[in-house]
């Protein structure tokens, strides 16, 4: 009776077979989330770079706007755009008669291309234009007009994230 029993018994677990289908599903899933967790990290970092250019482009139209408002003193031959982006978390005085001892800021810190190298400074991680330059063919000089990325990479909308 004994025997009988333990013929009857079914061993538990798994086949060698049942093995390789669950590591093949396994792989085969891997395959295919790797890459979508790739575009998700890009998309992420694409959309920190346009909240950063935005930023860093509304600081610079502030200070703009503030050098023809009088609030910022700038000699005729000096352009109205700063001249570097540092200068756009100084303190400066502002020149207006009814706000003395006041100051302007356009920004706390300046922030970085999240593309460039993570040892590079950020007012140092972007390529800049100034305000002599085309559009089409950007330069640095004297003021910074404008910022774009230095990344020769490609957005996931097909366009070079350094033409953002």
């Amino acid at each position: 009776m004994s025997r009988g029993l333990r013929h009857g018994r079914r061993n538990s677990g798994f086949t060698l077979v049942e093995l390789l289908v669950c590591l093949a599903i396994l792989g085969l899933l891997a395959s295919v989330a790797l890459p979508m967790s790739e575009m998700t990290v890009q998309r992420e970092k694409e959309r920190e770079l346009k909240r950063n250019l935005w930023e860093i482009r509304d600081a610079l139209d502030a200070y703009h706007r503030a050098c023809e408002d009088r609030a910022i003193i700038v000699s005729p031959d000096q352009s109205s755009y700063p001249k570097n982006l540092v200068d756009l978390t100084r303190a400066i005085p502002d020149a207006r008669a009814d706000r003395q001892g006041q100051t302007l800021r356009f920004l706390r810190s300046i922030p970085r291309d999240p593309f460039a190298d993570p040892d590079v400074p950020a007012d140092q991680s972007w390529a800049l234009r100034s305000f002599q330059s085309e559009a089409d063919k950007p330069q640095a000089g004297a003021d910074v007009y404008d910022v774009h990325s230095k990344s020769r990479a490609t957005g996931l909308n097909g366009i070079p994230l350094n033409r953002w």
